[in-house]
């Protein structure tokens, strides 16, 4: 038996299992009336192609770490209510990571009832092919999936470390067997670290998407990512996720924004951004979040600037997570 069947096979037979456990869960659930309260959502909500990827998505998804329940061990029940939640108000880009506590297995008991339907990402911190392949067999195990969205090589922040993963036997290597063995449909790479590295990391491989922090403050940084990392992606035809819009909630401190209107609205407005994905603590902040971003209208490049002078004067405090690698 080849390596590649015996890791099909394992694959298989840990999601079925997975499967009947999350089904207790899950099976009482009315799907019907939840998938015709989520469709009418979806159609509501502005979407964009993801890229050269093709896939039509709504603008806003769900972040599985940060500010939220579904990174804290013991929060299922309230995981699970937002997960639901987000699904009903037409949210289909989820967003999560191998190293995001008990995010994966919150994700898992409520995505698989949706799965066709959800375009599911997940990451990886491993830079060598065998580590990353067993996070990837963690990762589907925990999901309760037998397939990946996306997935992306996770907090990438140094040029040693790209030169590992495209090395002889780097993580890249496993991202190209898991496209083969259709674990995953696309790539990625993310990083809040240096954009001069998700850049380059773009030059070197054909990734599908990126995720990088785009907000308000990140003009005035001296190594900003829009004006790096953007214009690569655009010419690669690489789809844009953005995270940290509003930077854990500190662009929205009295005396920086007016609200989490002009946060998002400023990183959708950003040219090649196709979706930005936050976190939610609480069901009620993310129907807030969602009816932002079905409301969203592209900002003029004058108010585009009005918002970055907002923060001219306290980008430092805001962009505290580029220190992070």
């Amino acid at each position: 038996m080849t390596r590649k069947t015996t890791r099909r096979k394992f694959l298989a037979t840990a999601v079925t299992v997975a499967g009947s456990i999350a089904g207790i869960t899950a099976f009482n659930r009315s799907s019907t009336s939840t998938a015709k309260n989520a469709s009418s959502a979806t159609a509501t909500m502005p979407e964009r192609a993801l890229g050269n990827t093709g896939v039509p998505m709504p603008i806003f998804g769900l972040g599985g770490a940060g500010q939220t329940p579904l990174s804290s061990p013991g929060t299922e029940k309230e995981s699970i209510a937002l997960i639901e939640r987000a699904w009903e108000l037409g949210i289909r880009y989820f967003d999560t990571a191998a190293d995001y506590g008990p995010s994966e297995g919150y994700f898992g008991k409520v995505l698989p009832d949706y799965r066709k339907q959800v375009f599911l990402a997940s990451k990886t911190a491993k830079r060598n092919r065998d580590g990353a392949w067993r996070e990837l067999e963690r990762s589907l195990q925990r999901l309760n999936t037998d397939y990946l969205d996306l997935w992306q090589l996770h907090h990438v922040s140094f040029e040693e470390e790209l030169n590992t993963i495209f090395g002889k036997n780097g993580a890249a290597k496993a991202l190209e067997e898991a496209q083969e063995q259709k674990l995953i449909r696309f790539t990625g790479i993310t990083g809040h670290h240096e954009p001069n590295i998700i850049a380059q990391g773009l030059r070197r491989y054909p990734f599908d998407a990126t995720l990088i922090p785009i907000n308000a403050a990140d003009k005035h940084h001296p190594r900003p990512f829009i004006p790096s990392v953007l214009p690569v992606a655009q010419e690669k035809g690489v789809a844009v996720i953005a995270m940290k819009v509003p930077a854990y909630g500190r662009l929205l401190k009295p005396g920086v924004l007016e609200g989490m209107h002009q946060a998002l609205g400023y990183t959708l407005s950003q040219a090649g951004v196709h979706c930005a994905v936050t976190a939610a603590e609480t069901p009620a902040q993310l129907e807030s979040n969602v009816k932002l971003a079905r409301a969203f209208q592209p900002f003029p490049n004058s108010t585009l600037e009005e918002i970055e002078q907002r923060t001219a004067d306290v980008w430092k405090d805001i962009t505290f997570y580029r220190d992070w690698t």
